[in-house]
């Protein structure tokens, strides 16, 4: 009994030590959101501080998953008087609700370097599962560091009202659903 103990703690180990960690590169990914207004125009934004992680065994990232966080004080639209709004009780009610999270469920290839990434979402101190599209842009060696990159490319689009995002401001206004972007760069830790 004791060797079948051993044994299965060193299968356990040397599989964690399969697994290889990635670091969002800050300096060259943006966070980012996008919602109609009146019908006629859209309002692009992002958050400043945000931190993501993944985490795979497999080369292709097929089985990754996926932490990521963003300080809902860090949104940026470029409009002070809108970004304090948005902060505000009215939408993100960042005082009481200061992260957005997302941890991925499942990180699945579709074809070719197109995955969906299912997860949960929490937001406005609501949680919901959501779907997103990922598009693996490439890996490479980074010139300077030396350290293997990859880079993704990731949309999808939610309902501001099913988090409790600004449910009082009519969809005439601004659209129900917010459209997620997200291009980024990671390194092998």
């Amino acid at each position: 009994m004791k060797k079948i103990s051993i044994f299965a703690t060193g299968v356990l180990l040397s599989v964690t030590s399969l697994a290889q960690t990635w670091s969002i590169d800050k300096g060259h990914s943006r966070i980012g959101f996008g919602i109609s207004h009146l019908g006629i125009n859209e309002i692009e934004g992002d958050f400043k501080t945000f931190d993501c992680k993944i985490v795979s065994t497999k080369g292709d990232f097929s089985d990754a998953t996926i932490e990521f966080s963003a300080d809902m004080n860090s949104i940026n639209t470029d409009i002070e008087a809108r970004d304090k709004h948005l902060k505000g009780a009215d939408f993100f009610d960042a005082a009481n609700n200061p992260t957005l999270t997302f941890k991925s469920t499942s990180f699945k290839k579709e074809k070719g370097n197109n995955y969906k990434v299912s997860g949960n979402l929490t937001m406005h101190g609501v949680t919901k599962p959501v779907t997103l599209d990922a598009l693996l842009v490439g890996t490479t060696v980074h010139p300077m560091s030396k350290k293997e990159m990859a880079g993704f490319r990731i949309t999808g689009i939610v309902s501001r009202t099913e988090f409790g995002v600004g449910p009082s401001i009519p969809g005439a206004m601004l659209a129900e659903n917010v459209q997620l972007r997200a291009n980024t760069e990671f390194s092998k830790d």
